[in-house]
């Protein structure tokens, strides 16, 4: 090496990085679990805002998407496609804010990434640790924390323009110490996304009807804008060297309007949607963290209640032009003219969650170490979805609910309790093993209504004809009624199920350390996800479905701190996996249908080529297939039927649909190859502190849905590369930058899905990211 190269090579060393995966403060690099961390100053240079901005640079984590608030995530490749439907089942990744679980049915709490410590993502199945939704994996979003030595305080704003509109960041936070002993930080944010989408004008033709429809005076360019606003108040107060009390309060609110997908055979961004279409999405979170010793016990507490209220609009006119086309559906006013028939609807969720977590740990420097504790939590969902037809008769409606020819007025309840512990040994100074286990014990309840009104059935059968049924009175007598409240007050109730397991889950680990900066491991987990019931009486409750995983990792560092290399070779048997898929009269079905068998690797470089080049990347390759054979209907004791009786009619006409796929199909929403690659250059410019980044992203090819008949109606999500771009300048407290992401203006196919069944609905949509963006920031920190 020459003396010049000597020289610029002597600073570049890498930072240390601390986690809290296994829920005390390590050094990444001993830790024998598969993170990627991204920490604050990660997350400031890849811009990263929301979920969907740090979940490109998460090599093992896919996802599928309705719009912002209602994505599903996924590990590892373990996917089956399931629609996500608030009667469905519990999500296979934990979503974390500090200690408190975050998770909700529909949808990961789109969390605003700002003064943020870092991101964690644990790849595999976390069941010892973090439970129930933390099957195949968990995120970690830790913010920063109220800190009584300084006061510290900064804001950043950013102006930004794609496709000639306009979107905007402003963000702030202070600390400010209240004594030697306490302090308290404020966090603000707003934020503007600008649409990408067009809502072009179209006619659509009810044939039975003969009625024709037009969106012209809905017609708008890039309509599908987004308003995010929130804030952030924690206080910490140390009551004396061993007692450290930190309550937080969190709230944000998101508004967006219009589709976030759009309609291929429109052309690129296109959509044509018939009736309004919004979200208000809002949220607050009061969260109580009590830390302290006892003896040489560590003691937390971490306790939160959540209150999550989303109100959705949305255009459901593809049903209604295939049941048209298919069935001549027909609907009339109050005169018995026939009607337009477009549905559209109208949703309320209403989301309560409280969780506990009271653990105990002995010192992280003995030989034997300990981390256990006891968990609960309750999460409760009142759902409504009210689906319109404007002038309605009301010998259609739901009995009290004008223009409403369906309505599900229900309450979901799951509560969870868990008791886990790991316990640590040092078999030597280089070989540890660790062994830990989870008992749980799950409930989920469902219970409200469901259905038509008792004078409109496609299917034959009412949701108030049900509700006679279930009070055990004859058809049409409504004496024994009793009307049930979720969100709104439905006529009566006809449905009311509940299921509760138990079981345990363990982990076993064994490590090994060559020296301080390299070491190997190998892990056996698992992972689960508790069942529940179906709300279509014909189908039985669903069970668990466990998650088992054979790991080797390693973590090393090497050149003198210069090049940190980190990865894992692993295998996963997923058993008797929940799949929800839709049903009759769009009714979301869930059965234990199939095993998968997932193969992979995942690693991730961090390099300082020099004291002011940095490199850093991180690849997935996986191999995720069923295991056996797949069909999602069932015989008349609940069982999948094989396949080669797994067939539907088609509605359309022609031959049966196969409901099912074959031994060795890929599963769905799984790339064989995620990557990214960032390079970031620190120069001088004078007298400034100057820098240039670029980083890429790349994902292949994945089936957009399990069975071979569904993709032939959805098409394949198309493999993408994303490139993003910026350089900056800035001085002491100072910085100023311009960025262009996806700078090439490339097309990433996150979903595809269809408005209901795909045999009946064939309108593929595609949900894809935002388009090329340029902007301008500028930061400044005191």
């Amino acid at each position: 090496m020459s003396q010049a190269a000597a020289q610029s090579n002597e600073g570049a060393v890498l930072e240390q990085v601390i986690v809290t995966a296994q829920k005390r403060q390590e050094n990444l690099q001993e830790v024998p679990l598969s993170i990627t961390a991204l920490g604050t100053a990660k997350l400031e240079e890849l811009h990263v805002t929301d979920f969907a901005d740090y979940s490109k640079f998460l090599p093992s984590l896919s996802y599928t998407s309705l719009g912002p608030g209602f994505s599903r995530v996924f590990f590892r490749g373990v996917s089956s496609g399931d629609n996500g439907n608030h009667s469905g089942s519990m999500p296979s990744v934990g979503i974390y804010l500090d200690e408190q679980p975050i998770t909700t049915i529909t949808g990961a709490l789109d969390v605003h990434i700002y003064d943020i410590e870092r991101v964690e993502a644990l790849a595999g199945p976390q069941g010892t640790l973090y439970g129930a939704s933390s099957q195949a994996g968990t995120i970690r979003i830790i913010t920063n924390k109220p800190d009584p030595s300084k006061f510290a305080a900064g804001y950043d704003v950013e102006g930004n323009v794609l496709d000639g509109e306009t979107g905007y960041v402003a963000e702030g936070f202070a600390n400010l110490p209240l004594g030697e002993n306490a302090a308290i930080r404020l966090v603000g944010w707003g934020k503007r996304d600008a649409g990408y989408i067009s809502n072009v004008a179209a006619d659509r033709f009810y044939e039975t009807a003969e009625i024709t429809i037009n969106n012209a005076d809905r017609a708008e360019e890039d309509y599908n804008d987004v308003e995010t606003y929130g804030a952030r108040a924690a206080l910490r107060v140390d009551l004396n060297d061993s007692w450290t009390i930190t309550p937080t309060l969190m709230h944000q609110q998101q508004e967006s309007n219009g589709a976030f997908a759009y309609d291929p055979s429109l052309g690129d961004l296109k959509v044509a949607r018939y009736r309004p279409e919004h979200a208000d999405d809002r949220w607050t979170q009061a969260a109580l963290t009590v830390e302290g010793k006892i003896a040489n016990l560590d003691v937390v507490y971490a306790g939160s209640y959540l209150k999550r209220d989303v109100d959705t609009e949305q255009d459901y006119s593809d049903y209604s032009l295939f049941y048209d086309i298919t069935y001549g559906y027909t609907v009339y006013n109050d005169d018995g003219v026939i009607i337009e028939p477009t549905q559209y609807i109208q949703g309320k969720d209403r989301y309560k969650r409280q969780s506990h977590e009271l653990r105990l740990s002995t010192p992280g420097d003995k030989r034997v170490r300990f981390v256990g504790g006891l968990f609960y939590q309750r999460q409760q969902h009142l759902i409504e979805q009210n689906y319109k037809i404007d002038n309605l008769t009301p010998v259609y409606e739901v009995t009290d609910w004008p223009d409403t020819i369906w309505l599900t007025e229900q309450k979901r309840i799951d509560r969870d309790y868990a008791v886990f512990g790991e316990l640590s040994f040092d078999i030597t100074e280089r070989l540890t093993v660790t062994g830990g286990a989870r008992w749980f014990k799950a409930e989920n309840s469902l219970a409200g209504f469901f259905g038509y009104g008792e004078g409109y059935s496609s299917s034959g059968t009412s949701g108030e004809a049900l509700c006679s049924d279930f009070a055990g009175d004859p058809i049409g007598d409504r004496s024994g009624w009793v009307p049930y409240t979720a969100v709104g007050t439905a006529p009566c109730k006809n449905l009311d199920k509940s299921v509760d397991e138990d079981g345990v889950t363990p982990k076993v680990n064994l490590t090994y350390k060559f020296d301080d900066h390299r070491m190997v491991y190998v892990t056996y987990s698992e992972g689960f996800r508790p069942g529940g019931v179906n709300r279509r009486g014909t189908f039985p409750p669903y069970d668990a479905d466990y998650l088992n995983n054979y790991e080797v990792g390693w973590k090393t560092t090497w050149m003198d701190n210069r090049l940190r290399f980190n990865g894992a070779l692993f295998l996963l048997d997923w058993d008797d996996f929940q799949f929800s898929f839709t049903g009759q009269n769009g009714l979301t079905n869930i059965t234990n249908a199939g095993g998968a068998r997932i193969k992979g690797i995942e690693a991730d470089v961090e390099f300082a080529a020099t004291e002011s080049f940095l490199i850093s990347g991180g690849l997935s390759i996986l191999d995720a297939k069923l295991r056996g054979e797949f069909c999602e209907l069932l015989d008349g004791d609940g069982q999948p039927l094989p396949l080669s009786d797994c067939f539907a009619p088609n509605p359309h006409g022609g031959p049966d649909v196969l409901r099912g796929a074959g031994d060795g199909t890929e599963l769905p929403v799984v790339p064989d190859y995620k990557a990214n690659l960032t390079g970031r250059y620190r120069f001088e410019m004078g007298a400034l502190d100057a820098f240039a980044q670029a980083a890429f992203v790349y994902q292949s090819e994945s089936r957009a849905a399990l069975t071979a008949f569904d993709e032939t109606i959805l098409g394949k999500n198309r493999a993408y590369g994303l490139a993003d771009f910026s350089v900056g300048f800035g001085k002491d407290s100072w910085t100023a930058e311009v960025f262009i992401n996806n700078a090439f203006d490339k097309r990433a196919d996150i979903t595809r899905f269809a408005q209901c069944r795909e045999e009946m609905c064939t309108k593929p949509y595609i949900v894809t990211n935002r388009p090329r963006t340029i902007g301008v920031k500028f930061g400044q920190k005191f």
